[in-house]
């Protein structure tokens, strides 16, 4: 009797501490919170050429990821955007480098105005015309964590045709210059 009952504290002992190690790894990287916006151009200002205003009736998607790295810091994250509107699924990925532990580092991606009018066939987008977004956070290729806008099955997107393309990193819009210090730092081609 008292040998089964130590034989069972031993499984019971090793099954828990590699639950733990498991949990310990899956929370190394998580998506917390995908926010998004239709908002307009920047406006700049500035000498020695002939100015030109943005309508300011065009509007910009904004898709906004927070995140969650546990470890001191990390080389390479890339997150992957699944963005389904009016329809038609738009992918697009960016690549962050450097990235310190926190719970609330940043990613940003946008669609541009004419893409926007493109896809809605000239009719005004609305926040209706955004069906979900999905998000998936990876490290040298293997999956870290996935989340979605509005509740979905997993990979709800996978048997979607993708339009590629159209979702841009920061760094491929005005926003550019803009809020250096609130999202991870991009990995550019050298």
């Amino acid at each position: 009797m008292r040998r089964t009952i130590l034989i069972c504290a031993i499984i019971a002992s090793a099954v828990g501490t590699t639950a733990m190690a498991q949990a310990r790894a899956a929370v190394d990287f998580q998506l917390q919170k995908i926010t998004t916006n239709f908002i307009s151009s920047p406006q700049f200002t500035y000498t020695g050429a002939e100015q030109f205003q943005a309508d300011q009736r065009e509007r910009w998607l904004e898709v906004e990821v927070t995140f969650a790295s546990a470890p001191e810091f990390t080389d390479e994250l890339t997150l992957k955007y699944f963005i389904l509107l009016n329809g038609k699924l738009l992918t697009g990925e960016v690549t962050h480098v450097n990235i310190a532990a926190a719970r609330d580092n940043r990613s940003v991606m946008y669609v541009t105005p004419k893409t926007l009018q493109r896809l809605m066939l000239g009719r005004t987008v609305t926040n209706n015309a955004l069906q979900n977004v999905a998000v998936q956070l990876m490290q040298q290729g293997a999956l870290k964590d996935e989340l979605s806008l509005n509740r979905a099955a997993p990979q709800w997107y996978a048997t979607l045709p993708q339009v590629g393309g159209l979702v841009l990193n920061k760094n491929e819009t005005p926003f550019a210059p803009l809020y250096w210090d609130r999202y991870c730092q991009i990995k550019t081609a050298r």
